[in-house]
Formats: C-alpha cells, sequence, structure tokens
C-alpha cells in the first residue's frame, strides 16, 4: 500500500495498486499550480482516508477535459481526485516514496515554455495524447 497527502497533511489518500503510467502535462494550467508530473490511477485502487471535505475544484474548461482538485488550505495540486472515470490522474508529487515508473508521453507541449527542455524520449503530444 503507497500513502501521499497534500503539503499540510490535511488530505491524505492510499493507492492499493502502484499507478499504470506517468506523464507530464506542459498546459498552462499545470504550470501555474506548480505541479505537472501525473500519475494514472484506477479509481477502485485510490481512496481518500482524510480531508476529503478540504479538497476544493477548479473546474475545466475546453480544451481542457480534467478538473482540478487542490487543498483548500495549503494549495496543494491534488490532480482529478473526484474523477468518476475508471482510470484518472493524481499528481505524482502528492505520493509519499518513490513509484518507479518512467514517464510515457508529454502533453500540451504546444503550451511548453521555451526555457523548459524536454530531456527523455517518451512521446510527444501538442494536446491530450490519442486514446
Amino acid at each position: 500500500m503507497m500513502k501521499g497527502s497534500c503539503c499540510c497533511g490535511a488530505v491524505q489518500f492510499e493507492l492499493t495498486e502502484m499507478p499504470s503510467m506517468m506523464g507530464m502535462c506542459h498546459c498552462s494550467r499545470c504550470r501555474k499550480v506548480g505541479a505537472s508530473a501525473l500519475a494514472f490511477v484506477k479509481s477502485d485502487k485510490f481512496h481518500i482516508t482524510a480531508g476529503r471535505d478540504k479538497i476544493s475544484v477548479y473546474k475545466a474548461v475546453s480544451p481542457y477535459k480534467y478538473d482540478r482538485c487542490f487543498c483548500s488550505v495549503c494549495g496543494s495540486a491534488l490532480g482529478e481526485v473526484f474523477s468518476k472515470m475508471e482510470s484518472f490522474p493524481i499528481h505524482a508529487n502528492c505520493i509519499d516514496g518513490d513509484i518507479e515508473i518512467e514517464n510515457l508521453f508529454h502533453e500540451f507541449v504546444s503550451e511548453k515554455p521555451g526555457w523548459f527542455k524536454i530531456g527523455d524520449n517518451a512521446k510527444q503530444f501538442d494536446e491530450h495524447p490519442h486514446e
């Protein structure tokens, strides 16, 4: 079992299975909330154990499809922890410990700032990856 939390610890969660993959998002929204490493988890393997009432949601507007959840106490980006999808992204930086998976893709590379250099061979997409 893996555990995770926001910066202040008000929101806590558990994963009963390792994330299935990781990707990096370079969209302006992810950059502005300070987190772009996304670990994809299965909804039935992800459980909020504390602080559900401390989670606030910023609704997505096209072309983005994921709502952004964050701790209302410390502001930590959490990912899409209220998603109804079978698999959804959470911010990898909130996972305690090492998840030992490699980055598979970069999305919204069209919005990536010039100062950020991609240093791996993961697939790159201008917007959301094609399913």
